[in-house]
């Protein structure tokens, strides 16, 4: 039975679509890259295997979501993102700037994965005054990602960077630190954040990255 909420409304509708529970977690990891059933399991640990199941199936009939044949040698299906899917885009990196700021301290049973770290990245970008490219490497515990930034915008990816500028080693403390929460000094003296490469771009990834004065 299709779940309404009675109103004709564009907010009514597309909440019918994308507003059950795991279903905007599922079209953030998609917007990384497609992705395998089970890689979107292994990235969302804890939705059981039948709720995924039926958000795919209900993306996919709303052509928010399709499956694809992945290239030889790797083969099977993925699912991505069709245009109107990534037409959500700016809604998930609006709600993740909104909600960044109040996470607080990681309750114990949460966790950051390589998605979302990416995902984090996009979101808390801004464009500053323009500087040549510069290619950041951020890892936080055991999760890798990649940033770079300059004239044409943002790239940002899991993974080491080939050749970074920066290299930014630390833990959850980075939320702190893009909310001024945590002065960059203190941050350095206390060992919660390591650098390798040119310490003075650790100010330009904080005015880049920083989460709220918007």
């Amino acid at each position: 039975m299709r779940r309404s909420y009675g109103q004709y409304c564009g907010l009514a509708r597309a909440l019918e679509i994308v507003g059950e529970r795991w279903a905007l977690l599922i079209v953030r990891d998609l917007l990384v890259g497609p992705r395998r059933f089970s890689q979107l399991q292994q990235g969302l640990p804890r939705i059981p295997s039948n709720v995924l199941t039926s958000r795919l199936k209900e993306l996919e009939a709303h052509g928010v979501v399709r499956r694809q044949p992945l290239p030889r040698p790797a083969g099977g299906m993925a699912y991505e993102l069709t245009e109107r899917g990534r037409q959500l885009e700016p809604v998930v990196l609006s709600l993740g700037r909104w909600g960044a700021q109040l996470l607080g301290q990681p309750r114990p049973d949460e966790i950051l994965t390589s998605d979302a770290l990416v995902m984090a990245l996009r979101t808390a970008y801004q464009p500053t005054q323009p500087h040549p490219p510069t290619t950041y490497e951020v890892r936080v515990g055991d999760l890798v990602a990649h940033a770079v930034t300059g004239p044409d915008g943002l790239v940002a990816a899991a993974g080491p960077a080939a050749d970074p500028d920066l290299v930014i080693d630390t833990d959850l403390t980075l939320r702190a630190l893009l909310t001024g929460e945590l002065a960059p000094a203190d941050a350095l003296a206390d060992g919660s954040v390591r650098l390798s490469g040119d310490p003075a771009l650790l100010t330009r990834f904080i005015e880049t990255f920083q989460i709220g004065n918007r």
